[in-house]
């Protein structure tokens, strides 16, 4: 899993702001359904093998359909590239599917079209989301998403670095990153990645120092909560390993492929915002060693969850959510995350990855992940805040500097 990218932020947002009351239909819960229900589902490929992925839910519908003869279901999988304006232009044309993949910040912008599942997904699948998983789809209170998948970013090290170095203890804290930076760099090497450059997503960059630090993206009111003593000292952290040569300046400006990075040449000793598959063809997997994710204050990481929404402009909403809650379930999920590299969000799944030595080190700090907070404004925050944490990494801003232009460039987007 790279850093995701985006593009368009701030004009996608709006226009998912714009329309997110437009949702077709009344809105309110669906009848209980008579005669056949059609469910059209929107999926995204989370399984890089089409065929694959393509298979499963070939497969998974049909036996769906084999114990509900009423439903008939039927899907489209559409690429990510751009898939916030395929989204919004059905929506807003009153043909959106029943159901759609859609990631927590997704849960925020399409809030007012998306159904809540409190009364539509049973009691006991809501026992069985997760604790942190369950938050990071619930929102005003409501269910808004049947989680499908989730994955965990704890820290990672490359012990043939760390041997290079002459290093032979791992770092867990804040403190242990300023007292290794030396050593690594004494040999041409970097103590971190950071891929600063704007396209690249906070949520495995910036927001886990943040949260680290015992800050928070917003504060309780909804208002900007990065610009504060927390967001200061974890930009600060970062920024004087960025002025101590210890991260690559390469990857503080741009994006390249991975085997072009100073990673897959083996001169970074840790990552948070890579995972382990993507590494291990270069370190080896022998040389991977999983980590807690680092402490500044607390120990945290990011944790993506993909979940399936019903959308109120559908007209099967019952049918959407039993497919949902079925495609969702332990039994039928397994081989889908086990392709995907991926981790379940409901517990009593037991260990997925139990005879994998890197994936089942990662399993288990999923319960300690977190998506952060949920809000209309996500992406078009990271838009603003972005460009300014990479001006602190440069040099050209103070960390108190950058954080407050992007604070007085964010409060209007906060603004309702």
């Amino acid at each position: 899993m790279r850093v995701s990218k985006f593009t368009g932020i701030a004009a996608g947002i709006a226009a998912i702001a714009a329309l997110a009351g437009c949702s077709a239909g009344s809105g309110g819960a669906a009848a209980t359904p008579t005669g056949e229900q059609k469910v059209t589902v929107w999926l995204y490929p989370v399984i890089a093998d089409q065929a694959k992925h393509k298979q499963f839910w070939d497969s998974t519908i049909a036996a769906f359909e084999k114990d509900h003869k009423n439903i008939k279901v039927s899907y489209e999988i559409f690429p990510w590239a751009n898939r916030d304006q395929s989204l919004q232009t059905a929506i807003a044309a009153g043909k959106g599917p029943d159901l759609v993949y859609l990631i927590p910040d997704q849960l925020a912008a399409y809030q007012k079209s998306i159904q809540p599942l409190d009364n539509l997904l049973s009691k006991d699948r809501q026992k069985q989301i997760l604790p942190n998983v369950k938050s990071s789809v619930t929102l005003g209170g409501h269910i808004l998403g049947a989680p499908i998948l989730t994955s965990a970013q704890p820290l990672i090290c490359n012990a043939a670095a760390f041997k290079a170095a002459g290093v032979t203890d791992y770092p867990k804290t804040w403190d242990d990153i300023k007292a290794l930076a030396p050593k690594f760099t004494a040999k041409g090497m970097y103590v971190l990645n950071y891929p600063a450059s704007a396209e690249n997503t906070l949520n495995l960059t910036f927001y886990p120092l943040l949260w680290q630090a015992g800050g928070a993206v917003y504060d309780k009111s909804g208002g900007v909560g990065f610009d504060s003593a927390a967001g200061t000292k974890a930009l600060t952290f970062i920024s004087d390993l960025a002025k101590e040569k210890a991260l690559d300046p390469e990857a503080l400006t741009t994006n390249v492929p991975l085997e072009q990075t100073a990673i897959a040449r083996g001169k970074v000793a840790c990552t948070w915002n890579n995972a382990v598959t993507e590494v291990a063809p270069f370190w080896g997997k022998d040389n991977v060693k999983v980590l807690p994710p680092l402490t500044g204050k607390k120990s945290v990481a990011y944790g993506t969850v993909g979940s399936l929404s019903v959308l109120k402009g559908s007209k099967a909403q019952q049918a959407a959510a039993e497919f949902a809650e079925y495609a969702t379930s332990a039994k039928v999920v397994k081989p889908y995350l086990k392709e995907a590299g991926y981790f379940s969000a409901l517990s009593g799944t037991g260990s997925l990855y139990a005879d994998d030595p890197l994936l089942g080190q990662v399993e288990k700090y999923v319960p300690d992940t977190t998506v952060g907070q949920l809000a209309t404004s996500s992406r078009a925050l990271m838009g603003v805040l972005a460009p300014e944490i990479q001006a602190s990494l440069l040099g050209q801003k103070s960390p108190a500097d950058a954080l407050k232009s992007a604070a007085d460039a964010a409060t209007p987007l906060l603004k309702k």
